[in-house]
Parts: structure tokens; C-alpha cells; sequence
């Protein structure tokens, strides 16, 4: 009788040690992409706002789940491809292009595969990726690239942009050095004055616009194709987990919800984490900025990716892809009747900057009292002009551009006055076409502004 009362003792004593012994450890394992503003809602702000961990399940076979939570960061989606291959990372954020060759890759191999679940924002005319040349280069076109060195993070969205506005002007890779460059040894070159011109992503052009070392020549919004990025996850951990696949989702979607609510806030948070300048970051997060944060799979961002598919076998760069297979909206449709959203109304709705931009007011960004509206140009060069009068500094100022709706740094912008009126534009070409059809003249910003100095 002792003995079995002994062995029923030690029995009882040992349970919870076999339970623990035996709770599973997921390990979540995320690739972003900290300097990639379109990638925000699906990376650093999940990681630093502590999102996942708010959603990851603890009930069911979760019960007595312990979680490790790893963030990658990464310079580029390309990499974070490869290490999903290599089964170091579950889930990836990333851009239009690499997320196809993400899909085609996966599917290359006999067993491996990967799912498209999500987006998480997108501009409708392509505009994020640009061409850039040192800000003195007498460069101002793309068709002025033949036989120069021009380079990009191969692999990458703006990889896949300069392949497709390339083919559109007809000028094939061996009338242009081709170099591959990261975006920070890009941007360090076109300072230097090293490269010809870089193509790079959100939000790198308007980096080197902000710190005056580059201006834009060609623009993702003149490609006509959406510009966009999604998360993709192992199609092995999402069978395994796909509450995990949910919650994570659900992050997604109250990530942007949270820059919505302020976006100055967030702004000035990101820059933070990033060091990525608040203002640069403006320019994509406040109303009428580049970026609608959104995760639904829209069919006009289907065909955008099977658009896109075809740009890269036109250069041998990709293997084939069934979109059939690759893409599902059951984890994200899930994720909004969780949430108690209307997915099908999300995924009916598409914003238009040229519409949707229309009539906002024009910003100047006061370093000590923060940003003010003007919702006419006159009102706004008159303030521009009183605040320089008093020697106050200014960050930024923000215009928009009459041909897409596109929101542009004041000071990058091209300025045209016809008379009494001032328009802004984006590239210069469309500046100089307005100006001759208006009996106008391409001006500098600080010329506009000198018309409404109040001398005395």
C-alpha cells in the first residue's frame, strides 16, 4: 500500500513537469523591411507597437503554447525570399516584385511552397519607386540613361520598375550599365555624384529629395501599373498554424488603423525606429499621401502581379507562376470577420490620388509650431514668404502635383506661374507643356515665393 501510495505521490508531483515538458514552442519568425514605408503596417510597427504578441492565440491546442517572436530586418525583399527557402523565416513582407519571384521560386522547388495572404498598402498609379540622378546632373529624362550606369537593388520593386520603364522607352539592358547597389550605397552614390542614376523604392527617392542630394526623373506613377506590397508566408506554417497566420493579420490591420488615427504621432514615432526623417515619412502617411494602408487582394492587384510576372520573362529573370495556387484571401477574410470589418466593401474600394487629392490644401511644416494648412496657393506662398521674413525654420513644405494628385516637397516640385496663377508638377516635361499652353514660365520655388515678400 505505501509503495503504490508513493507511486501515486511521485505521479501527481510529475504532471505538470510532463505538461510543460511537452507545451509546444512556436517560434514566429518575421522578415521586414525597416526602410521600406509601404512595409510598415506588416513590420516595425507590429514589432514596436508589440501588436503579434496582443493577437497570438492561447487557447485550444495554443493553450500551452510558448511563442519566440523573431524580427529580421532586411534591406531589400529579395533576401528575406532566400531565407524562407531556407526555412529561417515563416513570413515575409515585401514588394510587388519580389513577392512573385517569392512565389515562383517556392514553386520552382519539388515540395516548398508559399501563399500570398495579404497586402498591406499600395499607391493605384505606381507612384513609391523612382529614378534618381544627383541633384546637378543635366539629366532630367529617361530616354538621357542610354549608355550610362544606372543601378538598383536587384530583386527589388524598383528593380522591377526601372526593367519595365526601361522596356517601355525602348532601351534594352545592353544600352545601360546595369549595377546592383542597396538602397543605402545608391543613395550614397548619387550624393557623391559616383553613379549616373539609382532606381529605388519607398521611400528612398524623397530621402535624397529631403537631403537635397538627388531629384527624380522618372516617377513608378508613369509606368501605369499599381504600385504595391503584401505579406507571403510558408504554406507549411500557415497548415500548421494558421491561427498564427490570423493573428498576425489581424496586427496587420490595426497597425494601420493606428497610423490613421495620427499621423503626425506616427510619424514621429517611426522616425524613431527608423531614422527615417519625420517628414519624409509625411509625405506617405498623412491625408492625400502616397500610401493607403490596406490589406485586402484586390483583382486589380492581381492582374497588377501577373502584369508584372510578364515584365520579368520578357527579361529571362523569373520562373513561371500559378497565381491559382499562390494567392488566397481565406487568411485575411478571416482576420476581418474576427474583427468585425467589412472585408468585400475594403476590397471594393480603391483611392485615386488624382481624384481623391483633389482641392486638399497645400502644408508648411513650421519647426516649432508644426503643420499648418493653406487651401489656396496664394494664401500658402504668402505664408511661406512671412515665415522665411522672420527667419523661422521650416522642414518641409507640401504641394501637389495638378497631373496625378501626387503629393510633392514644395521645394522639388516644378513650379509654373501663368499670370496670377502658380501650378505645381511633379516632372518637368508636363511644367514646360503647361507653361507654353498657358502663356506661363517654369519658375523656381523660391521665385514664387518672392512674389508675396512684403517689403518693410
Amino acid at each position: 500500500m505505501k509503495q503504490l501510495l508513493k507511486t501515486a505521490v511521485l505521479a501527481s508531483a510529475l504532471m505538470p513537469l510532463a505538461s510543460a515538458a511537452f507545451a509546444e514552442k512556436i517560434t514566429v519568425a518575421v522578415g521586414h523591411q525597416s526602410m521600406c514605408t509601404d512595409t510598415y503596417t506588416a513590420g516595425i510597427v507590429i514589432k514596436e507597437l508589440g501588436l503579434l504578441e496582443k493577437y497570438l492565440p492561447t487557447e485550444g491546442k495554443y493553450a500551452d503554447a510558448e511563442y519566440d517572436v523573431v524580427w529580421a530586418d532586411y534591406s531589400s525583399g529579395g533576401p528575406i525570399t532566400n531565407q524562407m527557402l531556407a526555412n529561417k523565416l515563416n513570413i515575409g513582407v515585401m514588394g510587388d516584385y519580389p513577392l512573385i519571384v517569392n512565389g515562383a521560386k517556392f514553386q520552382e522547388t519539388d515540395s516548398l511552397r508559399s501563399i500570398y495572404v495579404a497586402g498591406t498598402g499600395y499607391n493605384l498609379k505606381g507612384s513609391g519607386n523612382a529614378i534618381v540622378v544627383p541633384v546637378e546632373s543635366d539629366i532630367y529624362s529617361i530616354d538621357q540613361l542610354k549608355g550610362k550606369d544606372v543601378s538598383t537593388p536587384v530583386g527589388s520593386a524598383a528593380w522591377g520598375m526601372l526593367l519595365k520603364a526601361m522596356q517601355d522607352n525602348d532601351i534594352p539592358t545592353a544600352e545601360y550599365a546595369l549595377k546592383n547597389q542597396s538602397p543605402a550605397v545608391g543613395a550614397a552614390n548619387i550624393a557623391a555624384g559616383k553613379i549616373d542614376a539609382h532606381s529605388d523604392f519607398c521611400p528612398w527617392s524623397e530621402i535624397m529629395e529631403f537631403r537635397g542630394t538627388g531629384r527624380k526623373i522618372y516617377d513608378g506613377s508613369e509606368t501605369g501599373v499599381p504600385y504595391l506590397h503584401g505579406v507571403v508566408v510558408r504554406q507549411d506554417f500557415a497548415e500548421e498554424y494558421p491561427e498564427v497566420v490570423n493573428a498576425f493579420l489581424k496586427a496587420v490591420i490595426e497597425a494601420g488603423d493606428w497610423i490613421r488615427e495620427d499621423p503626425m504621432r506616427a510619424v514621429t514615432e517611426m522616425e524613431g525606429w527608423t531614422g527615417v526623417e519625420k517628414e519624409v515619412l509625411y509625405l506617405y502617411f498623412s491625408e492625400g499621401g502616397h500610401l493607403t494602408l490596406e490589406p485586402t487582394i484586390k483583382d486589380t492587384w492581381v492582374d497588377a502581379l501577373k502584369f508584372n510576372h510578364g515584365v520579368l520573362v520578357k527579361e529571362k529573370a523569373i520562373p513561371p507562376l500559378d497565381f491559382d495556387a499562390w494567392i488566397t484571401e481565406d487568411y485575411i477574410k478571416t482576420a476581418y470577420a474576427d474583427m468585425g470589418l467589412d472585408y468585400e466593401a475594403d476590397k471594393a474600394s480603391i483611392v485615386d490620388p488624382a481624384t481623391a487629392n483633389a482641392g486638399l490644401p497645400m502644408e508648411i511644416w513650421h519647426a516649432r509650431d508644426g503643420v499648418s494648412s493653406y487651401p489656396s496657393m496664394p494664401e500658402f506662398l504668402t505664408a511661406v514668404a512671412a515665415m522665411q521674413g522672420t527667419g523661422a525654420k521650416l522642414n518641409a513644405t507640401y504641394v501637389y502635383d495638378i497631373e496625378t494628385g501626387l503629393k510633392l516637397f514644395g521645394k522639388t516640385a516644378f513650379w509654373v506661374k501663368a499670370g496670377e496663377d502658380y501650378a505645381t508638377f511633379l516632372r518637368k516635361g508636363e511644367a514646360e507643356d503647361y507653361a507654353a499652353a498657358n502663356g506661363g514660365s517654369v519658375i523656381t520655388f523660391d521665385e514664387a515665393i518672392a512674389d508675396f515678400v512684403v517689403e518693410g
